[in-house]
């Protein structure tokens, strides 16, 4: 992926208020590392590597952009100015049009930057799809698409931050705006950030817009839906050597049939299995591919590729990641890439947009608890509940105990009732010294911050507002991008095109969760394309067995034993809980208990792979 570097700050001569602007061309690995850091003052200003994304550059009258990604302009002099001049020349041209209000104007995937003798300006894509960091040192802005870039300013301290370890064993990995490092942030989806007169102003220019009360009909609401489908998916298929992944999910499925219609020659599909019972979907993967006559890949996963893969997801990644899936994601692209395929589209985004994870109809469950009168809760059912003699051992009183106990829960703490961090107290989990560091109500604090800011009242769309943010941006995304780029792929998202995630906006609230069924205008409309055993199956996705591999496969069992050994010493998690953890992953469930021998292995070997104490 190409990436953006720079920093904007007050110079050091004899007038300070003279902005200077100095490029991190070598964070950026674009120089000679014979030359000292000050051989850079006074470069230009935006530092560009280039990668496997689109990339452009230019300078005009004092004024530097760079920007990153696919970006499209809704005004038509801005494009033809792209088209003839590239990306960064229509930047700058928007940027003395507009200023900052230029961002409501670009859309697609990007990460750009601008500075000019005053100010610097940097933003992401409204999806998420690519990311920027940064940070503000007495009064030095720096910033780049990469965070190790970023802290390679000799400005820029490397100190770990203890609460974005707290917030990476919360949520499995460090969500925006934190970063693993002091002072650092990142980006959050359809963010700016404009660095003035030594201050930053943070803003969002973007909010997905929900209608509740759309009276349109379905037969209205499925010939849109199927024309902009197809125009994304014709859209992100521009180019030579395409592929798919495909799991055999309701998503990959659809964008490998789409494909197929669009297409004269048959699709290549890529798809994973693993050789562990209830883990192994290979059958849909097959079944879609016979379907739409795609000429399916498949690479069944073995124990060994999870050991190659851990150093490597550890040195890859700016920051500890612990979505496991980034395995076979990344042997499935590198699969492609060795057959000579370069682009492959993925199909995230469709649980997060349409209404998909099975947490949601089941929120709303609770949410009906909270509606009932006061005095039907108060007075009646909770008083019955809780006083029958001997109840936790009926199982019918046990479930209704149960079912007050987490309705009680707000949204969206509630949506995290599984979380590893809610079966004990914290003081069991955490060493004392690391505990007093850390505030362990900022998780909360951030997920309401995203699921409050949503544009809609409704929980429903709330909770997907949220999850775009933390489950797609924060983590989904970054897994298949990173892992794609490792492999030398780049990855294209049809279903993020922001028409679609628009159009799911206007969708009304029983389109996206019916009862109990999730996605129902989405498997409605495409009934006639996909088969009914993928429309019908429960979600599944590219699920690593790897805690199973953990205590049948001794070589993974000895790199847990080890790294656990030494991430005891590390002073963040209780020996004692440790000892817990494993001992329940070896006795009771290897797959539940297993994530979070990942995650805590996961973390011990991004410390050691970036020499951080």
């Amino acid at each position: 992926m190409g990436s953006i570097c720079g920093w904007s700050g007050m110079g050091l001569g004899p007038d300070m208020s003279q902005q200077t602007i100095t490029a991190m061309l070598k964070a950026c690995g674009e120089t000679d590392n014979n030359k000292s850091d000050s051989d850079y003052d006074g470069a230009s200003a935006l530092g560009i590597s280039k990668g496997l994304y689109a990339t452009s550059h230019f300078h005009q009258d004092g004024i530097r952009a760079a920007i990153v990604g696919s970006p499209t302009w809704d005004d038509r002099e801005l494009s033809d100015t792209a088209t003839k001049q590239g990306a960064g020349a229509a930047l700058i041209k928007a940027y003395r049009a507009f200023g900052k209000d230029l961002l409501s104007r670009l859309h697609g995937p990007f990460a750009l930057a601008i500075t000019d003798d005053r100010q610097a300006l940097v933003a992401i894509d409204r999806i998420g799809i690519h990311s920027l960091s940064y940070a503000l040192h007495e009064g030095m802005f720096v910033f780049s698409t990469s965070i190790g870039s970023v802290v390679k300013h000799p400005n820029i301290s490397r100190n770990i931050d203890p609460q974005a370890i707290f917030n990476y064993i919360y949520f499995y990995d460090i969500p925006s705006p934190g970063t693993i490092f002091t002072g650092v942030e990142k980006l959050q989806p359809a963010q700016y950030v404009q660095f003035r007169d030594g201050q930053l102003e943070k803003g969002f220019y973007w909010k997905l817009h929900f209608d509740e009360h759309n009276q349109a009909s379905f037969q209205t609401q499925k010939q849109q839906f199927h024309d902009l489908l197809r125009h994304a998916v014709a859209t992100s298929s521009r180019g030579n050597s395409i592929a798919t992944f495909l799991s055999g999910g309701t998503d990959s499925s659809t964008i490998t049939g789409v494909l197929a219609e669009l297409q004269e020659n048959p699709v290549d599909s890529y798809s994973i299995g693993f050789g562990a019972e209830g883990f192994d979907e290979m059958e849909y993967a097959r079944l879609a591919a016979q379907r739409f006559g795609a000429t399916a890949h498949e690479y069944y996963l073995k124990p060994d590729d999870v050991l190659e893969a851990i150093p490597l997801i550890a040195s890859t990644y700016d920051e500890p990641f612990a979505n496991e899936s980034a395995v076979p994601t990344y042997f499935c692209a590198r699969q492609a890439a060795r057959d000579g395929v370069k682009i492959m589209l993925a199909g995230d985004g469709g649980d997060e947009i349409f209404g998909g994870n099975e947490r949601y109809a089941k929120q709303m469950v609770f949410e009906h608890y909270g509606r009932l009168p006061d005095t039907l809760r108060n007075y009646l059912i909770e008083p019955l509940a809780n006083g029958i003699p001997g109840g936790d051992a009926l199982l019918p009183t046990r479930k209704l105990k149960s079912y007050i106990r987490q309705a009680s829960v707000p949204l969206p703490e509630r949506m995290e009732s599984y979380n590893f961090i809610y079966r004990q107290p914290l003081d069991e989990m955490f060493e004392p010294e690391f505990l007093a560091s850390v505030n362990p109500e900022i998780p909360k604090e951030m997920l309401q911050d995203a699921y409050f800011r949503a544009d809609s009242g409704h929980p429903i769309n709330r909770m997907l507002h949220l999850d775009m943010k933390f489950t797609l941006a924060d983590n989904d995304l970054r897994k298949v991008s990173r892992m794609c780029e490792v492999a030398g792929i780049e990855v294209r998202y049809p279903l993020l095109d922001e028409a679609l995630v628009n159009f799911s906006g206007q969708l009304p609230i029983n389109y996206k969760i019916r009862g109990q069924r999730l996605r129902w205008f989405f498997k409605e409309a495409l009934k006639d394309l996909l088969p009914r055993k993928i429309i019908t199956k429960s979600k599944h996705g590219f699920g690593l067995p790897f805690g199973v591999w953990a205590l049948s496969h001794p070589p993974i069992s000895e790199l847990v034993d080890d790294s656990l050994k030494k991430f005891e010493g590390r002073g963040f998690l209780k020996t004692e809980y440790i000892k817990n953890i494993r001992q329940q992953h070896a006795s009771e469930h290897s797959t539940y208990f297993g994530k979070m021998i990942w995650v805590m292995l996961m973390l011990e070997q991004w410390l050691e792979v970036h020499d951080t104490d």
